[in-house]
Parts: C-alpha cells; structure tokens; sequence
C-alpha cells in the first residue's frame, strides 16, 4: 500500500480560504441568501460566438452595468464538445469563477460576490484560442458582502522552473540518503542495535522531507516507503520492503542482523532511485498539491498512528514531513507572494508546528511516542497540524494549472 493519499482537495468546502469558486452543479447559499435576499441571477453561454451572453440581460451589450454583490450565474456550454470558463476581471486579470470540463449541452451553476470593477466571461475551448465575452461594469458591492476572493491564473510555463528547481534540490538529497543507507547496513552487519535504529530513524527522516517527489519516484517509492497490505502487519505482510519491515525488524527484539537482508533490498531501492532521479518528471502542476498533500499524510498516517511499526517515532516523521512542505512551498514563493495573502501566516504555522513538534524531543535526540502524550498534549498537536493544513489548502487551489485569458 502506498503512503501516497487521495489527492481530493475540495476548494468549495473551504469557506473564505478558498481562491477560486471552483466547479460545482450546485452552489453553496450564502449569507444573504440565507438571509432571505434574492441574488442577481443570470443565464449565460458558453459558445465559441457569444461567450458570456446574457450576463446584464438577455442580450447584453458591451458596457453593461448590474449592482454589485452576490451573482447567481447558471452557465450553458453551447458547444459540441468540452469547454472552461473564467469569471476574469479584465483590468486586474483575476479569476473569480472556473468552471472546468463543461461538456457539450451541460450546464453548471455557480455563486461569487464581486465588487465594483469590469468584468467579464472568458470561454477556453480545447483546442481554440480563449474567447472574451463584453465587459461589464459591476457596481459596489453592500458593505456586509464577503467578497469571493480572485487570482491570477498560474500556467504550466510558470510553474516548469518551480519543479525544475524543486527536482534539483531532491537529487541532492539522494546521496544524503543513500550515505544514511549505508551506515544502516554496516551497523545491522555488525548487530550493533542501537547505532541501527539511529541510523534508520536517520535515513527515514531524510526520504520523508521529499514527499512532493513521491508520485515521481513511481513503484521505487512504494518498495522504499510502502506500508503493509490491509490485514497485515510490517512484519507480516510478505510483499512489504523498505523502512516500514526495517522498522518492524529493528523493534521486534529480535538480533539487529535479522534486518540485513531488508536493509540489502532498501540499498537496492534507494540506488535506482539515484540512477533514475534525473530523468524523474515531477508534474509542474503538482508541487503545490503536494505541499497541502505532504501535511494532509502526516494528519492521516502518522498521528492516528498508521503508519509506525513500532519505533514510536511518528513525530520525528511529522518533523520530517513539515520540512518537507516547506521545501515544496519553497520554489513557489515568487508565484505565490503576489497571489496568496496568507502565504506569510503559512510559512509562520509550519515553523510554528514544527516547533510544538520538536518539543517532545530529548536532549539526546530521542523523540516521545505519540502514545505518551497527554489528551491535552495530542489536542495541541492536531490543531497545529490541522490549522497548517488549512493555510496549505489555497496553495493547491492557487497552483491548479490554468489558461491564460
């Protein structure tokens, strides 16, 4: 089984955090309509000819003018075939609706809040240039209004140089692990136990810094990091390699020399990984997910207690697998800074994190159990870990490839 999770961010449970009103059939109410007001509702198309007609009415002309606030718009693909649509302010270039994957005949209905500005429908056909809908002027928005918050849209040729960067710093990490992998073989030769168990904890904190990679590294990953088969454990499942049957072998009280042969196979994992790195491909469009990804994995894995074998080490890799996010956060930071207002709050609630985290280390290096903490101990560490995963979430809402318009 792959440490990997679901990929699933709902960007439209996301509350005010969200970036984009994202792809949904039917939007959430809002504020004022739970209120009992009645939003500006609006049937428009999405064609190839008449991208945005019947926004400001039924045949609204360029230049035309509705009150600001809540927009209730049910929009119609009149093509034949596949098509995405923007909700774009034309002087700022932000997109406040994107509607993916409309099909021909569908329909989609959506609600944002937008304030005084020109805006305007922008069709994305599949294979055609984008289509700009008229420009309409939209007034002030009432005071009590929660604006849906824009961005600009991030495209592929944007975010080649993050992982480009991002791929750079793995492949340095690389010879750092396997040099980790190695002492952890000469120590469980010599059945040195506890220079064996430092040494795992070593190499395993460094693989799981790279969770951004992981979907790059392929079955080499699963055979590196994978966690047993459902009904089995990590000395039990016959098919499970890598750190987790170390782990399992090491804490068993059993003689350290019974891991040799799983610690040979782990060498032998980590060095295809070396004569692969290079030419690994790590989706452009990925690493923003994968910082959100990173986090959600330590809340799903490592602090229900999943994922320990025994070591008891689960925060030590809650640590690594904040360092991790930060190193993915890293190379987006120039996207993000004139993108995302919480990106400051977010690199300070993973230092923050981190620091609660490295809290339950000993002076000699040695890290509590999870099961040692107190409730009040475990509540603190959740909420920090669940907060920084909320600030993250953005940033995979944010990174989502886009088209320009």
């Amino acid at each position: 089984m792959s440490k990997r999770s679901r990929l699933a961010v709902f960007f439209a449970a996301l509350g005010a955090l969200v970036v984009i009103a994202v792809v949904v059939t039917v939007a959430v109410r809002s504020q004022s309509a739970q209120a009992g007001e009645h939003p500006a509702s609006y049937a428009v198309a999405a064609d190839s000819d008449a991208c945005g007609a019947g926004w400001g009415g039924q045949d609204a002309p360029t230049n035309a003018s509705v009150p600001g606030g809540e927009q209730t718009f049910t929009v119609t693909n009149h093509t034949v075939a596949g098509i995405e649509v923007y909700l774009q302010a034309v002087d700022s270039k932000k997109v406040f609706l994107d509607l993916e994957g409309l099909g021909a005949g569908a329909h989609a209905t959506a609600r944002v809040t937008i304030g005084a500005g020109r805006y305007r429908f922008v069709c994305l056909p599949a294979d055609a240039d984008p289509v700009h809908g008229p420009t309409v002027s939209v007034g002030p928005a009432p005071p009590s209004a929660q604006l849906t918050p824009g961005v600009v849209p991030v495209t592929r040729n944007d975010l080649i140089p993050v992982a480009k960067t991002y791929t750079t710093w793995v492949a340095s990490r690389i010879p750092v692990l396997q040099r980790q992998v190695a002492e952890l073989g000469a120590d469980t030769a010599e059945g040195d136990l506890a220079a064996a168990r430092r040494d795992w904890l070593s190499a395993h904190l460094t693989y799981e810094t790279l969770g951004a990679a992981y979907d790059a590294f392929g079955n080499t990953g699963d055979a590196i990091d994978g966690l047993p088969a459902p009904g089995t454990t990590a000395l039990t499942d016959p098919g499970l390699t890598g750190f987790h049957r170390i782990e399992a072998l090491l804490w068993s009280g059993a003689p350290a020399t019974q891991a040799t042969d799983a610690v040979s196979a782990l060498s032998a994992s980590v060095a295809t990984l070396a004569s692969t790195i290079a030419d690994a491909e790590i989706d452009p469009g990925a690493i923003g997910l994968r910082a959100h990804e990173i986090v959600e994995n330590a809340l799903q894995f490592e602090l229900t207690g999943d994922a320990d074998a025994a070591s008891g080490t689960e925060l030590a890799t809650v640590d690594a697998n904040l360092s991790g996010a930060s190193a993915a956060l890293a190379p987006l930071t120039s996207i993000l800074s004139s993108r995302y207002d919480g990106l400051t709050a977010t690199t300070a609630s993973i230092a923050a994190t981190q620091k609660l985290i490295e809290s339950f280390r000993a002076a000699d290096g040695s890290w509590r159990p999870l099961s040692s903490l107190s409730r009040a101990e475990r509540e603190r560490v959740d909420g920090a870990v669940d907060g920084t995963l909320e600030l993250l979430a953005p940033v995979a809402a944010i990174c989502d490839i886009r088209r320009e318009a």
